[in-house]
């Protein structure tokens, strides 16, 4: 019974915005406008920031990345006659990390050293990475083809080389790729196994690996180009002595990372006299970019929220107009027995459906800009479902507060005065 007088008053509700539709759809617009730009807001927000998290996750949200750096008073005497430079990280630190953290589960040693890769008449310069193969368990990429280094290739001080993709495809065109022998310098690698690589930053760190790697057993590296390296650059020769370019460790559970990294950076500093390598914490990227993604939706959701107030007032004075063009209407229906909770509800009704109905066409909208966005532009976007179900949720209650006053205020009227109303 109740349901029926209910479904009744919706149905003239309804039909007294279905008489002026116009009317009614330009009041809708604002709402129309307030929830799309919500919805499309969110969505590129959270797209851009899905993205720089996925390349700071790529690095491993477990792992420390201690680098080699020269010391800055080094690096202002370039053009000083320095005869060696001896900094970065040592073959004893691997230990040390290893043994002195028990959070550390493992520990990869790397040894950067850029030589040229020749099959035949092709050449390019590659940036060859001696490692033991727990690299391939910490920076983790899809194996194309073949295998990584093991440990019998440790063992056995095999010369053989995984390349990336990208090297592949440069060096190996048009051959066999697994069991083909390249030249790294001036000596001579049998590739076993090709890898993707990632080329990009996250964050502002940047990825341990590059397009042009190619990795080598650690000894291999150590023994074929040794730990000194001379560099030629305009009219000046420099020599450094660096053992390691890299040590990464990967911590038992994120909880003990940034700890374990305060420990690994206060021990180094008991054993570097000179600060010659930087600590890289992934996880505090990853907390800090996760921060300001919050922020970020914060201040678009209220941005888009202000527009949503401005679709609400733009009901509420249509309605008051309403009102004071169906005066006379009010007026009969209080004099045949209508009640003021009656009247109340009918113009509720018509602001709900109002709100609503724009509400939902905005969702339709904002879901086809991004959409539109992603496909035009290349852009990531992502539509979140809280996105969708809190702007329908507040277009909807927008509807009701911006509808109530013009709804007491239609229900208060006297009834033989509103009679009177021209």
């Amino acid at each position: 019974m109740i349901f029926t007088k209910y479904l009744r008053e919706i149905k003239l509700g309804i039909k007294n915005l279905i008489q002026h539709k116009l009317r009614s759809s330009l009041t809708m617009l604002g709402m129309v406008f307030g929830v799309g730009s919500v919805i499309a807001m969110l969505a590129v927000g959270e797209g851009a920031s899905k993205q720089a998290l996925d390349e700071i996750r790529k690095l491993g949200s477990n792992n420390i990345i201690i680098t080699a750096q020269k010391p800055a008073d080094e690096q202002n005497q370039q053009n000083t006659r320095i005869l060696m430079s001896i900094y970065g990280l040592l073959y004893e630190d691997v230990q040390r990390v290893s043994q002195s953290f028990l959070n550390v589960l493992k520990v990869v040693p790397v040894k950067i050293v850029r030589k040229e890769a020749r099959l035949g008449e092709r050449v390019m310069d590659m940036r060859i990475l001696g490692t033991t193969p727990d690299w391939f368990e910490l920076v983790r990429r899809p194996l194309i083809a073949g295998r990584t280094l093991s440990r019998y290739d440790l063992d056995n001080f095999c010369n053989v080389v995984v390349l990336t993709e990208h090297g592949a495809r440069r060096l190996l065109a048009t051959r066999s790729t697994i069991g083909q022998t390249i030249k790294l310098g001036s000596d001579y690698f049998e590739v076993i196994g090709v890898v993707r690589s990632e080329n990009s930053q996250g964050g502002g760190l940047q990825s341990p690996d590059q397009q042009i790697d190619a990795y080598i057993p650690l000894n291999v590296a150590k023994a074929t180009f040794g730990d000194v390296f001379t560099m030629s650059s305009a009219g000046s020769r420099t020599r450094e002595l660096v053992e390691l370019h890299q040590i990464i460790a990967e911590v038992d559970d994120t909880a003990n990372v940034e700890s374990t990294a305060a420990g690994i950076e206060s021990m180094l500093k008991i054993f570097h006299k000179k600060k010659d390598y930087t600590i890289s914490v992934p996880l505090a990227l990853l907390r800090q970019a996760e921060s300001t993604k919050r922020t970020f939706n914060i201040v678009l959701g209220s941005i888009a929220g202000i527009s949503l107030l401005v679709g609400g007032i733009g009901i509420m004075n249509i309605m008051l107009a309403s009102v004071t063009e169906r005066t006379r209407e009010i007026g009969i229906r209080r004099a045949i027995g209508a009640k003021r909770r009656q009247i109340i509800i009918q113009f509720l009704i018509e602001t709900v459906v109002l709100s609503t109905t724009g509400g939902l066409i905005g969702i339709a909208i904002g879901i086809f800009i991004p959409w539109l966005i992603t496909t035009m532009a290349k852009m990531p976007t992502v539509v979140t479902p809280s996105s969708v179900i809190l702007s329908l949720g507040i277009s909807s209650g927008i509807g009701i507060i911006f509808g109530l006053y013009p709804a007491i205020r239609a229900a208060s009227l006297d009834p033989i005065i509103a009679l009177r109303h021209e």
